[in-house]
Order: structure tokens, then sequence, then C-alpha cells
């Protein structure tokens, strides 16, 4: 089982400095801020399917289906219940859905599952170890900049633990498959204990590693891997600057691409 996201697909995306993926990432984030309508985000969350695409990073969106699946889903779901517009459609008691929630929920689940979606894509292009130089290059603290890219590595190595204990305690008779949904939650909370204890130990050697290693994140160091922006770097910001522009006149110029105008 491959628990790591990283896909090395030699695509443009991949080449790309890490600095300017961060950027980039941080500006479709502020694109998907500009719309509450869901045709108009939808149109943003294509812009990121094709952009995955081109990364052929798709593999990953896969396996991950389930869980866009469910934000858009859910949240199409609870904000109806939070939010009441002008357009009533269905009341019992004190609860009431309007048009203008139901596709306010659908705008939110389509603007969360488009964040996972960007940051998908920059975690299925770039290396740790390229993050974690970005990171310093933009100025982020090393220590920080440290913690981050081990916790990065922890996450897949948590992963695999938890799989193995699973699949361990499967091979002894454990029956996760039947009963109602309820019931299988219940059977995985068991499994927590081993992971939490294996966890703990894991944390512990890699301290004394590090401590038997002498550690200093105060100290100056030089880096192997030295990235460099080029023209490319420039233009994908550029133009992702210019897509941004574009979707602000259209949400605050012409006054477009809101379904609840007085929110976010």
């Amino acid at each position: 089982m491959n628990i790591f996201l990283y896909l090395d697909k030699g695509t443009w995306v991949h080449r790309l400095d890490p600095r300017s993926k961060m950027i980039g990432m941080l500006i479709v984030f502020t694109i998907c801020l500009c719309f509450n309508h869901p045709l108009y985000m939808a149109g943003v969350s294509l812009g990121i399917l094709g952009m995955a695409i081109s990364a052929r990073v798709l593999p990953n969106f896969w396996r991950l289906r389930f869980i866009l699946i469910l934000l858009v889903f859910f949240s199409t779901l609870m904000w109806p219940l939070f939010i009441i517009g002008p357009t009533p459609l269905w009341a019992w008691g004190p609860f009431q859905v309007s048009r203008e929630s139901l596709l306010y929920g659908m705008a939110m689940g389509l603007r969360l599952a488009s964040f996972v979606s960007t940051g998908l894509i920059l975690l299925s292009t770039t290396r740790n170890e390229e993050l974690t130089n970005g990171l310093i290059r933009v100025g982020v603290p090393y220590p920080v900049a440290f913690a981050l890219s081990t916790s990065l590595r922890l996450i897949p190595t948590f992963a695999g633990a938890g799989a193995t204990i699973i699949q361990a305690q499967v091979s002894r008779g454990l029956d996760l498959e039947s009963g109602s949904i309820f019931n299988r939650i219940g059977k995985f909370i068991p499994q927590a204990v081993p992971l939490f204890f294996y966890a703990i130990r894991h944390t512990n050697l890699l301290a004394m590693a590090l401590e038997s290693k002498g550690f200093n994140p105060e100290a100056k160091r030089t880096l192997y891997y030295e990235p460099h922006m080029r023209g490319i770097d420039y233009a994908v910001i550029g133009l992702l600057l210019i897509v941004l522009m574009a979707m602000l006149y259209i949400r605050l110029g012409i006054h477009l691409g809101a379904v609840l105008p007085g929110r976010l």
C-alpha cells in the first residue's frame, strides 16, 4: 500500500519552484473565497481539476474521492439549517430551507473540496525536502519548517502503522465488516490504543536520534537542494494574479457570483 502522496511524474507542475507552488496555492485559495454561488464555484473547481489533470495527479484524487464527496454532501446538508434566505423551499417546525441557503451550502462544499484539492496538488507534485526548502527561502524560521517537514513525514508513517495494526487484528479474527456503520466505527476505536503507544514510542526514538546527532535548529546550515525561480514560475504566478484580479472584478465590480451578497 502506497501511503505517500507524492507522485513522480515529471510534469511542468512538478518542475516548478516550490515557492511558486506555495504562492500559487495561496492565490487559488483567495480565488475560491471570491464566490458563494455554486455555478461560479463549479467553474473554479473545474479549473483546479484541469490543473490536476495536467499535473497527472488524478490517482490521488481517486484515493481521496470519498473525502471530497463527503465534504460537498455534508456542507450542502448542514448549511441550509443555519442560513435563511428570502425564498423558502421547505419548512418543518423551527427549521426552514430556502433556495439561497441550499445554493450557498453547495458552494461552500465545492469551496472546501477546492481547498483540499489545491493542497493535494501541492503535496502530489512537491517532495517533502522541496517543500521544506521552499518554506525556508520564503522566510519561515528553520525550526518551524523542520517541524512541518517532520509532521508531514510522520503522517504516512502513522497511517502505515495503523493499517498494519488493523491487518494484524483482522488476521486474528476481528470482524470489521458486519453490523451497522456505528458498530463498525466502534470496532475501530480499540485499534487506536496500540497506535497511540506506537506514536509515543516513535516520537521518543526520533527525539533521541536528533539529540544523539547533536541537532541544533539555530545552527547555520547548507542545503543540498537549491531551487531557482525561472521564467515559468513568474509566468504562473502572474497568470494566477491576473485570474484573481478578474475574479475580484466579477464579484466586486459587476456584482456577480454571489447567491447571498452579504456573505463570503
